[in-house]
């Protein structure tokens, strides 16, 4: 058994080698909203703004980085039905190629959204995008199609009237894919080579707009995956689709599951936090707190404090072992991105285009910067090479040092 363990732990670790100091998915390599070795502007003004490169159409997905190329996603066409992923040089911005595709599936989503607001995957080597209109795209970084996949033609009746939103992530061999909604609610894992299924499981039939997260309980351990539903939190095994143990009192559908120092805080009863469980132990709360439940945007854990953002715009930091509150900061809302974190300090970025940098201490947070980029911004943004990644409908930006 400790040899299978090993097996499954050597693609996860290969990956986040591979992966360096980029930002190759939603929340990042451990989607945990965290950049561990970067170092981003601490104070940040419209000189901070490196390039701006533009855009078309719409797309709330958010960017990933993997070396020198941003990737992301966007949709053009009066139903949205054109499908567009697009890669720039991180360096200079420029666009260095552009693939387009008719999608597959239903377009139909609420108008605050996109059909492109998955944020796409990368395992190092390839590119994965995901659509509302539940086809996927695999290539490779220069852009050469590698396979595709229109889930609607297998299942037809998945889907739900305000749009997917669910983000796909990477471990090891496979890509995980959300398509959680009101009638045919599954979750597959595509093997990333020929997106053939590995498995399928059935879910909850209820609209869910949550992505799932990674948990690595020890060195020794086998990762699993922690999908987050209205009937509470699953944990699988990425490579057999099979149930590890599950958390059956109910969670959120918008904000997503996060995990620090080994404990899972996941969006119930306001903010939950649990230990993870086992095959033959359920996971126990540690504990609840009403007053951490956050609004859109995932919680975060980030130097030994968890970290919420509620519907009125007030920053929550509080004690994570306690659920205790530590400080309130109110910032300009509303929030639909998730804050990220680097170098001690957060980055919010509001529905209003307006960035914020909280500066962490010993008693409070300060805001020490802000950018007014004066679009919607929908899209949690991403941390690579010292630098921010931000993207709205019609541009795409990148914030560093002066």
């Amino acid at each position: 058994m400790k040899y299978e363990s090993t097996k499954f732990l050597i693609p996860l670790i290969a990956v986040c080698l591979s992966c360096g100091a980029d930002w190759p998915q939603f929340r990042g390599p451990l989607t945990n909203n965290v950049a561990i070795s970067e170092t981003p502007p601490a104070k940040v003004d419209q000189e901070n703004i490196a390039w701006t490169a533009e855009l078309e159409g719409r797309g709330a997905s958010g960017p990933i980085v993997v070396g020198d190329k941003v990737f992301i996603t966007s949709t053009t066409g009066f139903k949205q039905d054109q499908l567009h992923v697009l890669c720039f040089d991180a360096n200079s911005g420029k666009r260095l190629w552009e693939r387009q595709f008719w999608a597959t599936g239903r377009t139909q989503c609420h108008k605050k959204m996109s059909v492109a607001t998955p944020t796409p995957a990368s395992d190092g080597k390839r590119v994965f995008a995901t659509f509302s209109s539940n086809d996927v795209v695999c290539l490779d970084l220069d852009g050469n199609l590698l396979w595709i996949r229109g889930l609607s033609h297998d299942y037809p009746n998945a889907s739900n009237s305000l749009g997917m939103a669910s983000s796909p992530i990477v471990v090891g061999e496979t890509l995980i894919v959300p398509v959680e909604n009101d009638d045919d609610s599954f979750t597959t894992g595509l093997d990333v080579k020929t997106g053939i299924a590995r498995w399928k499981i059935n879910r909850p039939r209820v609209a869910n707009w949550t992505s799932p997260a990674i948990l690595q309980s020890s060195p020794d351990a086998e990762p699993v995956v922690l999908l987050q539903s209205s009937e509470g939190v699953d944990a699988i095994y990425p490579e057999t689709g099979e149930t590890a143990w599950q958390y059956e009192q109910g969670a959120g559908r918008i904000p997503s599951t996060t995990v620090g120092d080994n404990i899972l805080y996941v969006p119930s009863n306001g903010l939950t936090a649990l230990s993870p469980g086992s095959s033959s132990d359920p996971p126990k709360v540690l504990w609840k707190e009403q007053k951490l439940s956050p609004g859109t945007a995932s919680p975060l854990v980030y130097q030994n404090n968890v970290f919420t953002v509620n519907r009125a715009g007030v920053l929550n930091c509080a004690n994570p072992k306690t659920g205790d509150l530590v400080w309130r900061l109110r910032l300009k809302g509303p929030f639909s991105a998730t804050p990220i974190a680097a170098a001690n300090h957060l980055y919010l970025v509001n529905e209003k285009g307006l960035l914020q940098v909280v500066q962490l201490g010993t008693d409070k947070g300060e805001v020490t910067g802000d950018i007014d980029l004066k679009e919607t911004i929908l899209a949690t943004p991403a941390i690579a090479n010292n630098s921010l990644f931000i993207r709205s409908d019609k541009h795409l930006w990148k914030i560093s040092s002066k």
